[in-house]
């Protein structure tokens, strides 16, 4: 464990009544650290450095990411919705020695034995089968995270405690204005923001943390939403600090404005993951949600950019945080400071800032602004570039429409490959939703064409990465006939954008 943590957890062994919170109970800081001792040894003894984790959300997760920061080991967090076949090239291309899993767990794909249980924290403990020898790290590895990339297989990112740390300590000193002090993870915790944002930045700030299971938040499968159980899950917990994606946003955004209530405690909620469409942050300042976006990527070792209370620009994600640096090369956002030792099967990073393939531009005052993926831009018939995200975006906070997939290369207006929220949606309903957006639009970002997807987009037909996001190129390649018979047919809005 670094030297920053590892002091300030000896620090927190005042007793702190709830420092863990789950459904069966609690666990001060006499306890964990205790847990986080016991589980450290326990690997030693085992001759365990390199670990992977296929765990849901709760106390044992914490303590064993903590145990293997307390042996300076390597954790391998799998995301439970990764498929047997992510699975499998994670834990071979990682060399992990091992994978755990709950007690109850079935052996995971890619595991030949089970090689014993950590019982304090009924986790099993299974060695996964060797294909070649171990490849070499950098050195200082504490976390593999991976990444969902541009392929099926997810790209295996090296980053080093003292970054994780560094950004850690710069979102403690981000939230100082109102000091949360009971944090809810509504993220996974093998996912790197919450890892780095719900756990280490939260016990840096003295702060309790919550950590129900993911099923007790609402998720249901790799996707789903149950929105009633997610905020009964608020109301359970009544946090100070929450951290969304926009669709956990949307979802908040649209319960309260049907008429229910969300806890009064909440005072800091930090959204991205994607971009925000400025009409969905309108909807939740309107509702007296403290929301504030931010911006980050895993190669930063996560959060680089934050509004923050006192400094909160409409449209932007903030000012850049301590860890960091941000210049602007032709139009290009790239980051200085804070970054990951490498990737898996390659030695280190380029030398140099980190080009994040995002465009975007600093204002006067520091704040940051994200325009769209360079890759991403289309360039229409009249020669005008249009950033997909910042039109999918104003599409998804729509009640009406649950993914989009917006197109336009070499076209004379544009296309959106739509999946409605409801299967009975009408196409009507998805009309109207257009026009909604399209009102808020200059003409050449404006919708002309739909197509309605037959399924929603998934990680298991290869149209979803596995943190949510569309894989545009596998859509558009799916739905390629559709689209090339909607240009044969008259645009169902006109160029004000209204439907023709």
């Amino acid at each position: 464990m670094t030297a920053s943590l590892d002091t300030r957890l000896g620090a927190l062994l005042r007793n702190h009544p709830a420092r863990l919170i789950t459904s069966h109970g609690t666990v001060d800081d006499a306890s964990l650290a205790a847990r986080i001792e016991h589980a450290a040894e326990w690997l030693l003894r085992s001759g365990l450095s390199r670990v992977a984790s296929r765990l849901d959300n709760g106390a044992a997760w914490c303590v064993l990411d903590l145990a293997l920061r307390r042996i300076g080991g390597v954790h391998v967090p799998l995301p439970t919705f990764f498929s047997n076949v992510q699975v499998r090239h994670a834990l071979a291309t990682s060399g992990a020695q091992c994978v755990m899993t709950e007690m109850q767990a079935e052996m995971p794909s890619g595991a030949e034995a089970l090689v014993g249980f950590l019982d304090d924290d009924n986790l099993a403990c299974w060695r996964v089968a060797p294909t070649t020898e171990a490849p070499v790290l950098p050195p200082g590895t504490a976390c593999i995270t991976y990444t969902s990339g541009t392929t099926g297989h997810p790209k295996g990112v090296c980053l080093d405690a003292a970054t994780l740390m560094a950004v850690a300590a710069s979102l403690v000193e981000a939230s100082s204005a109102v000091s949360p002090r009971r944090h809810l993870c509504l993220m996974p915790l093998s996912t790197l923001l919450e890892n780095v944002a719900g756990l280490y930045a939260a016990l840096l700030a003295d702060a309790a943390i919550a950590v129900p299971s993911l099923s007790e938040i609402g998720y249901t499968g790799a996707s789903g939403l149950h929105v009633p159980t997610l905020l009964q899950c608020l109301h359970r917990y009544q946090p100070e600090s929450v951290i969304l994606v926009p669709q956990l946003l949307l979802a908040l955004v649209m319960a309260a404005e049907q008429g229910a209530p969300l806890p009064a405690s909440l005072r800091y909620i930090a959204v991205g993951g994607g971009r925000v469409g400025p009409s969905l942050l309108a909807r939740a300042q309107a509702l007296g949600l403290p929301v504030f976006e931010g911006y980050g990527l895993t190669e930063c070792g996560s959060v680089v950019a934050l509004n923050r209370p006192g400094a909160t620009r409409a449209g932007s994600v903030g000012k850049v945080l301590p860890h960091a640096r941000v210049v602007i090369v032709e139009g290009e956002i790239c980051v200085q400071g804070a970054k990951a030792l490498g990737y898996l099967g390659d030695v280190s990073l380029p030398a140099g800032p980190i080009h994040t393939g995002d465009l975007g531009y600093l204002d006067p005052d520091g704040f940051l602004y994200i325009t769209g993926r360079r890759k991403h831009v289309f360039i229409t018939a009249f020669g005008r570039n249009v950033s997909p995200e910042w039109v999918e975006s104003e599409l998804l906070a729509q009640s009406a429409i649950a993914q989009a997939v917006v197109w336009g290369e070499g076209r004379a207006d544009n296309v959106a490959v739509l999946v409605p929220r409801q299967p009975g949606t009408s196409d009507d309903a998805l009309i109207h939703a257009i026009a909604e957006v399209n009102a808020q639009l200059p003409d050449y970002a404006r919708i002309s064409r739909m197509v309605r997807a037959t399924a929603p987009f998934s990680v298991a037909e290869g149209l979803l990465t596995a943190n949510g996001r569309p894989r545009r190129d596998a859509v558009l390649a799916r739905y390629t006939d559709e689209i090339e018979s909607s240009y044969r047919h008259i645009p169902l809005f006109s160029t004000s954008g209204v439907p023709a």
